[in-house]
């Protein structure tokens, strides 16, 4: 079983204001970590922004929580309407991320009420603050992300996942069932490195010259999941047209399955260029030639020319393959620029290590 990052750091922020509260002597330390455990991001920026939310929302429902306290008591209706209130106002201020931590901050306030009801509002208040700033200063200072990494890897894996299910595919090969399992799954992986890419766009550099670096490394993190998706396309479409692939001529199929030997080989090859495990200058020395596009398409016309007079469905489906091909193909062309006019500038800024430990 894997710690990830956020499980170490919501540990520590416990700790961190559980020891705070004490040190400041403060009465019912326990909601600080409860407020630590609300406040974990995953991201710095995240982390800033949910303290902006959280600021706001914990005075809205600590305010809410005097007011109701103040003029109708602390009956258990009463605490229930109030909650109805600052769950209306925080979602009108679009504060819904620190809604669950101000309904704590107004329970905590209006159930067991001090004799000095003010002050003990502020220190509930103020107590529940601490936690905030304990995860904050976590998330700045221990274990700080590096989403760099997480995505290349994730892209990587991925892609190299499709690729085998290519080459097993030209070669009728597959597993039917478990092709079809496997590309749904990878269909949610790839939802899932969206995901990982917005954290990574989320992080902010400390330089202005490293922010230049990262929006050209954004379009080409951008552009290898583009072109992950359109290998998986590919590769649904040769699952999906199995049996109508398998019907074409062998020569046909043959022209097919080195076309996709050659893109899948090059889309590898760009992928380790950008790591700097393929050096640029021995990419182009020695450079993958594939088929035109223009040639595979001629080959889709003259395979239609052949059966025109015929009513035959494996053109239609035909098309569809080689048309997911091309657009495959031209995803690749514009990676392999992309990386190769990236690594001309900025190779030393490039620095992918061994994957991390993922949450």
């Amino acid at each position: 079983m894997k710690l990830g990052a956020r499980i170490l750091k919501t540990g520590i922020s416990i700790v961190l204001a559980l020891f705070l509260a004490e040190l400041l002597d403060v009465p019912s330390p326990v909601m600080a970590p409860i407020a630590a455990i609300f406040a974990v991001q995953p991201t710095i920026y995240r982390s800033y922004q949910s303290i902006l939310e959280q600021v706001q929302g914990n005075f809205l429902g600590a305010l809410i929580a005097t007011v109701f306290y103040l003029l109708l008591g602390n009956h258990v209706v009463v605490i229930g309407l109030a909650a109805i209130i600052v769950i209306t106002l925080n979602l009108k201020l679009k504060l819904g991320n620190s809604t669950g931590l101000a309904l704590v901050t107004l329970v905590s306030i209006m159930y067991m009420p001090g004799d000095q009801f003010i002050q003990f509002a502020a220190l509930r208040f103020g107590t529940i603050m601490l936690g905030v700033f304990s995860a904050f200063i976590v998330n700045l200072v221990f274990l700080p992300p590096r989403y760099e990494n997480r995505l290349y890897h994730k892209i990587s894996d991925t892609t190299e996942e499709i690729i085998r299910w290519i080459r097993l595919s030209t070669r009728n090969a597959s597993d039917h069932t478990l092709l079809k399992t496997d590309i749904e799954k990878l269909k949610d992986t790839l939802l899932k490195i969206d995901l990982t890419y917005t954290m990574y766009k989320e992080e902010r550099s400390y330089f202005k010259r490293d922010d230049a670096v990262k929006a050209r490394k954004l379009v080409i993190y951008r552009q290898m999941i583009s072109t992950a998706r359109r290998a998986l396309a590919t590769l649904n479409r040769l699952h999906r047209f199995e049996n109508e692939y398998l019907a074409l001529p062998e020569k046909f199929q043959q022209s097919v399955q080195e076309q996709l030997d050659c893109l899948i080989t090059l889309h590898e090859q760009v992928m380790l260029k950008f790591i700097g495990k393929v050096r640029p200058s021995a990419a182009a020395e020695n450079p993958i030639q594939c088929l035109d596009k223009k040639e595979v398409f001629r080959m889709f016309i003259s395979r239609q020319r052949e059966y025109e007079e015929e009513d035959d469905n494996h053109l239609y489906h035909t098309m569809q393959i080689i048309s997911a091909i091309l657009d495959y193909d031209e995803h690749v062309e514009h990676l392999d620029t992309l990386v190769t006019s990236f690594l001309s500038y900025h190779k030393e800024d490039n620095e992918i290590t061994v994957e991390e430990t993922i949450e």
